[in-house]
């Protein structure tokens, strides 16, 4: 088990953390108050874990050399929904997209999302896959710019230079595809698509606000269906469905217009240490979204979205 050490993005920003090779996967350490080792980027790898016998039990054997681990948490591919393992199981609510067939999936969608496609291609939105290069990311840098807000909250792209972003968008370029949404040659929406054998998942999915009325995003999410159908993948993820307690959204209608619909699939815990176990018991690793009631999250939610845009207004008035 060699001890090293990674840089790793963390809510926009390039942090460095312990990791550690187990059996030839990068295992790191989140959290502060529970810590949980996870492997890195296991959403968008392309296999699972082979051995989680032997990558807990040298976890545990490791304890005494520096790897301060209270849980081992890992999970299974969306095409994989059937247990495997005996550890401690909670299910994984991802929103998925069956992509054997274009036809089926256009076929099902809402009436209005298959006019927002077609609306798309009317206002003239020019939908191509990009090589990732210097070019390309000069149009992401222009297009973060434009948004300073993203989603209700502040959009941690916003500002970011030339060397950043590329550095943001680097990762896995040997199996991914940068689908790009064009207007009048202004970079207005991209997608960033990883292939991952039968599973396809979208790693970055940036429309354009501003350009909201040329519904860019569903033509994108158009387009990685056909892509996804073109090389032979089974289904498409676009992160979780439910996150947590948290139901209603915004982001959770849009994905259910767009042909995305729930899937359980099985993530493992392994408690490492007694207050691992002790946090497992009491359900304290799910977080405030796995705790708290849906009522009170949509509440907080409400009420962080108002205050964004009290401050973003009176931010707005002090600079003029």
């Amino acid at each position: 088990m060699k001890d090293n050490s990674i840089e790793i993005s963390s809510r926009g920003r390039w942090v460095r953390v312990p990791a550690w090779d187990v059996n030839g996967r990068t295992i790191i350490i989140r959290g502060r108050w529970i810590k949980t080792a996870v492997i890195h980027d296991e959403a968008w790898l392309a296999t699972e874990l082979e051995d989680p016998d032997l990558c807990v039990k040298t976890l545990t054997d490791q304890r005494s050399k520096g790897l301060h681990a209270d849980l081992f948490a890992f999970s299974q591919k969306p095409s994989a929904t059937l247990p495997r393992y005996k550890y401690h199981l909670e299910w994984d609510s991802l929103a998925v997209a069956r992509t054997s067939s274009f036809k089926d999936w256009w076929e099902n969608l809402p009436q209005e999302t298959r006019k927002n496609v077609r609306r798309s291609q009317k206002r003239d939105v020019v939908i191509v896959t990009k090589q990732f290069d210097d070019d390309l990311v000069r149009d992401i840098v222009a297009l973060n710019d434009r948004s300073p807000v993203r989603q209700g909250i502040p959009d941690s792209q916003f500002g970011k230079t030339f060397d950043e972003i590329k550095k943001d968008h680097s990762s896995f370029l040997d199996r991914s595809e940068f689908i790009c949404a064009y207007w009048g040659g202004e970079l207005v929406g991209f997608l960033k698509l990883v292939y991952r054998g039968e599973v396809a998942s979208i790693l970055n999915f940036a429309p354009s606000a501003a350009h909201q009325d040329k519904r860019p995003a569903n033509a994108l999410i158009a387009k990685a269906i056909e892509l996804c159908e073109a090389k032979g993948a089974l289904c498409l993820t676009y992160g979780f469905f439910n996150y947590g307690n948290k139901r209603d959204s915004p982001l959770r209608d849009f994905k259910i217009r767009n042909g995305f619909t729930e899937v359980l699939t099985p993530r493992f815990y392994v408690p490492l240490t007694r207050w691992g176990g002790f946090c497992l018991k009491l359900k304290l690793h799910r977080g405030l979204l796995g705790i708290l009631p849906s009522r009170m999250i949509t509440a907080g939610l409400s009420l962080r979205g108002k205050w964004y845009n009290f401050t973003s207004r009176n931010a707005g008035v002090a600079q003029r």
